[in-house]
């Protein structure tokens, strides 16, 4: 029998025999379908499943819980009514002993492309019931983004939905010239499902049809072997956009009509450029001094640039790094000299080899999703604060013109996704996830997150239930059938929210009495709703599950990106206190912070190449996404295995740089800093910078002994190594490929 499914990197058939999965078929609706799916033939049905409810032996047997015993202890099976009294009983004398804040409700939204078995949503409705939590905002991959771009132009949301699309490049533009790189690996993978891969088909559009690109970044494998290929030292973009801007203003290669009439706050970059402040010009003779570029490419790259129809665009990991908000903020306020904002195919983007829908020309809509409600504490941090919201209680951090005073968690509850895999400096976390009394986990698999865990609940996959996949991002719809019986003692997050409820007196709410095939009707009709509002109609749900997928009718005339903006700024007056583009914003520079001045700024991190920290460890280290899954999906499966070694991650280094550490491929060697230190089996790439590595991330925590803080990881888990401190005061995200290291042969 086959049985349709969804992921977050696809839509499959499942075939399944005698309730075995035996094979993962693409579908022919996608154009370029990715092999992760092969990901699900082996993974769901797999040895690491739990198979029923689980408790940490020392929490079970110690009065203070032997918090120091997480993640080193043993397991003790128990049944479901016994660990669901458990559970609920902590949960309700946290709320009475402390208060709603003193629970952290963890999630992270990769799990399911369901659109009602999703984790997250099943935890923050059942959470809030309860009075609430204290919650995480934004995201590991763009949290610096999403904060720095209100300020400057639109919404995350608002750009993630509207910015230029494959097609317009391809038809507008001349040139793109990409900070970053186009790593298309990445591009396998959207929010919430994805039924056609489009992101290689639209570059390779925009090829034909003449559109040279530029691929900025220390990797070649970025972008294309055909590109142009500029390689700074990883974090130094900003200096080399400082260097092209000096250029455009002082051959007057800039469009100063666009900047009076659509920007607001040119003057004070421009006397920032010509060395006001600070005084230092921002020549490219200062860039190539950071970045290590030649002076003359700099150059060049910016008369270029003023001389074509030009789309500039910025990978998400640039703003993955101390100082994150800058490189966007200076892409724009780049875009906007060159007076093209607006145009087809022109100005700027972000992401375009980040996710699958990046860049495509589908129809958005909002499908209807589990109502959540309201938190009642109406309490968040910064996602990547996790660490300090567990190691300092009582603390008080920035945040957007915010003061965030940090609660003392007692109790973690966790449900979809993985911090082992997400957080940064992972030592210093386990020191924080060991301080609450108890650690609760919705799982289907032992994954590090369960197994440094004190209650473990086995969950199902997507494939042991019915659901929805239905992306605001993709114009269809899917069924996800059920292909195989929930595996040994699994339970659904509903099922298992709803058991925790029925002993917390808000069953009826969580519920509101309907089963769980009567929400996915609910749903739907509600969709239906939007629909009609919209002009368009849905089909039945009945219908819809008969038919197995639906697509949404074509778009009427798509507005592009900014263009009407362009025409009438007025009119079409930007939601910043301008108007405009704010290349100066007033607001923040009322927030005086240090690491995040009023306009983009070259800022000094913590540690680059270059630096005083460099002498120590002369290696950047990068941490890109996987190709062989998603983040840390699956990496047990058969098919993750072909991305490793001996069930290692492959680091690549530059032969140059092998040889001089006496290092051959295929050797496991160890990278180490002052943070931690992790294993991982050698290769080669000569198409890098010499001064880079680069280890994926996504590898399953395992170190050699948990019992001792900073022991070595076994399977090559790049964030043992990577810094944990806040973009900047504005949007404290994620600094990952702000990380440097040494390498070496491992001998036992």
């Amino acid at each position: 029998m086959k049985y349709r499914t969804a992921t977050q990197w696809g839509i499959y058939d499942v075939v399944v025999e005698d309730d075995q999965i035996v094979d993962v078929l693409d579908v022919a609706l996608d154009p370029n379908p990715s092999p992760l799916g092969q990901a699900l033939v082996d993974g769901v049905q797999h040895k690491a499943r739990i198979a029923r409810p689980a408790v940490r032996k020392g929490w079970l047997e110690n009065p203070d819980r032997a918090r120091h015993r997480r993640g080193a202890d043993e397991f003790v099976d128990i049944p479901w009514d016994e660990a669901l009294d458990l559970a609920a009983g902590e949960l309700q004398r946290v709320i009475r002993e402390h208060d709603n804040r003193a629970l952290f409700a963890g999630s992270y939204g990769w799990a399911s492309a369901g659109r009602f078995n999703h984790a997250q949503s099943q935890l923050h409705r059942f959470i809030n019931m309860l009075g609430g939590a204290t919650r995480a905002v934004n995201t590991y991959s763009t949290a610096a983004a999403q904060v720095i771009l209100p300020h400057v132009v639109s919404s995350w949301g608002q750009m993630e939905l509207e910015q230029t699309t494959w097609g317009e490049v391809a038809a507008g533009s001349e040139l793109v010239v990409a900070f970053g790189g186009l790593p298309m690996r990445n591009t396998q993978v959207a929010y919430g499902g994805i039924t056609e891969h489009q992101s290689e088909p639209g570059l390779a559009k925009a090829r034909a049809n003449g559109v040279a690109v530029v691929t900025v970044s220390p990797v070649r494998g970025d972008g294309s072997d055909e590109d142009d290929w500029i390689s700074p030292r990883p974090g130094t973009d900003v200096a080399l956009m400082l260097g092209c801007a000096y250029i455009l203003e002082t051959e007057n290669l800039l469009d100063r009509g666009f900047l009076q009439s659509h920007c607001h706050g040119y003057e004070q970059v421009r006397q920032y450029l010509l060395g006001g402040g600070d005084g230092v010009p921002k020549t490219p003779r200062w860039a190539s001094d950071i970045c290590d570029v030649n002076e003359s490419t700099i150059i060049n790259l910016a008369r270029i640039m003023a001389s074509k129809r030009t789309f500039l665009t910025a990978a998400w990991s640039l703003q993955r790094a101390q100082h994150g908000e800058q490189p966007y903020w200076m892409l724009i306020t780049l875009a906007c000299m060159l007076g093209q904002v607006g145009e087809t195919g022109c100005g700027f983007g972000f992401g375009y080899g980040a996710e699958g829908f990046i860049g495509s020309d589908s129809r958005r809509f909002n499908w209807a999703t589990l109502p959540k409600g309201r938190n009642p504490t109406g309490f968040h941090i910064p996602v990547s604060r996790i660490t300090d919201l567990l190691l300092l209680p009582g603390e008080t951090i920035p945040y957007d013109g915010q003061e965030i005073t940090l609660p003392d968690i007692k109790l973690i509850y966790w449900a979809g996704g993985n911090p082992f895999h997400h957080h940064q400096d992972l030592n210093r976390l386990i020191q924080g996830w060991r301080r609450p009394d108890t650690v609760i986990v919705n799982e289907p698999w032992w994954t590090p997150v369960a197994q440094w865990a004190d209650i473990v609940f086995p969950a199902t996959t997507q494939l042991e239930r019915d659901d929805i996949c239905a992306s605001s991002h993709d114009p269809y719809a899917h069924v996800m059938e059920r292909a195989i019986p929930p595996q040994n003692e699994a339970r659904s997050d509903h099922a298992i929210f709803k058991g925790l409820a029925a002993r917390l007196d808000v069953l009826e709410a969580f519920t509101e009495g309907r089963t769980e095939r009567e929400w996915l009707a609910n749903l739907w009709e509600r969709s239906q709703a939007t629909a009609a509002k919209q002009g368009f109609e849905l089909p039945s749900f009945d219908e819809f599950w008969r038919e197995r997928k639906y697509k949404l009718p074509d778009e009427p005339g798509r507005i592009e990106w900014l263009s009407r903006f362009r025409s009438d700024p007025v009119a079409h007056r930007l939601a910043t206190p301008s108007g405009k583009i704010e290349l100066f914003s007033d607001v923040v520079n009322a927030f005086d912070l240090e690491d995040c001045r009023g306009h983009a700024s070259w800022l000094e991190p913590a540690e680059r190449l270059g630096g005083a920290f460099s002498k120590q460890f002369p290696l950047a280290l990068l941490t890109p996404q996987p190709k062989y899954r998603l983040h840390s999906q699956f990496d047990h499966s058969a098919y993750a295995s072909q991305g490793k070694r001996n069930g290692h991650e492959i680091v690549k280094l530059h032969p140059d740089s092998a040889r001089a550490r006496g290092i051959y491929e295929g050797q496991i060697v160890r990278l180490y800093n002052n943070r931690g230190a992790c294993l991982a089996s050698a290769g080669f790439d000569d198409q890098m910078r010499a001064d880079v590595v680069v280890l994926p991330t996504g590898a399953w925590y395992r170190p050699l002994d948990a019992s001792k803080e900073g022991s070595l990881e076994l399977n090559g888990n790049p964030n043992v190594l990577t810094l944990d401190v806040g973009t900047s005061g504005l949007a404290q995200g994620c600094s990952a490929n702000t990380c440097l290291v040494e390498i070496e042969p491992y001998t036992v």
